[in-house]
C-alpha cells in the first residue's frame, strides 16, 4: 500500500455544498474535517484562557480518553494580537454538525466548561442551546482554501490501529531474536 500526500483546494463560495443541520457541510479533505475560529478575548481573560489550557492538559493526564468522542487528530489554541484575540484550530474525523453536537454533550456530561466562555459574544447558555453554540462557531469560522494531508483521509482510529500493529510486530520481531 502506497500512501501519497494529497491536497485539496476549497472554493470560497459554499453555495454549492449540501446543507446540514447547521449550515453547509464542508467536504472531507486529505486532512479530514476541521475548522478554525478566530474571536476576540473578553478583556482580562487571556490568563484565564491559558489556565484553562493547563487544566485541560491536566485533566487529560488523568483521563486520556476524555476527548475521544470528538475523534480529534489535533487541536491548536493560539492567543495573539497582544492576547486580545484567540484562534482555535481543530482537525477531526466527523463532519461539523456531529463534532459540535458531540462537543456540547461531552463538556456538559464531564462538567468541564469550554474555553470559549472567555470569548466575546459566546452564548453562556451553550450547554442547553446547541444552535447558539454552533452559530457562534459559524460566525467566527475562517474557512480554509487549501488543506493538505501527508497521510490523506486516514481517521485517527485507523492511525492508532496502525501504530498498535507496528508496536506488536516490533515486539514480536524482538522476541524472535
Amino acid at each position: 500500500m502506497e500512501i501519497k500526500p494529497q491536497a485539496m483546494a476549497i472554493p470560497r463560495s459554499t453555495d454549492h455544498l449540501e446543507k446540514g443541520k447547521y449550515g453547509p457541510i464542508f467536504p472531507k479533505t486529505p486532512a479530514c474535517y476541521g475548522f478554525t475560529i478566530v474571536a476576540n478575548v473578553k478583556p482580562g481573560r487571556a490568563d484565564t484562557l491559558r489556565g484553562y489550557g493547563q487544566s485541560l492538559a491536566e485533566a487529560l493526564k488523568g483521563a486520556p480518553d476524555l476527548l475521544a468522542p470528538l475523534k480529534l487528530h489535533y487541536l491548536r489554541w493560539v492567543l495573539f494580537d497582544d492576547d486580545t484575540r484567540f484562534m482555535y484550530q481543530g482537525i477531526f474525523d466527523t463532519d461539523f454538525d456531529k463534532y459540535t453536537e458531540d462537543a456540547v454533550v461531552l463538556f456538559t456530561k464531564s462538567g468541564i466548561n469550554t474555553a470559549f466562555e472567555n470569548l466575546e459574544g459566546f452564548p453562556m447558555d451553550w450547554k442547553t442551546n446547541a444552535p447558539a453554540f454552533v452559530k457562534f462557531i459559524r460566525d467566527h469560522q475562517c474557512n480554509s482554501f487549501l488543506e493538505y494531508g501527508e497521510y490523506p483521509y486516514f481517521t485517527s482510529d485507523e492511525i492508532k490501529k496502525a501504530l498498535k500493529l507496528k508496536a506488536s510486530f516490533t515486539e514480536m520481531l524482538e522476541q524472535m531474536q
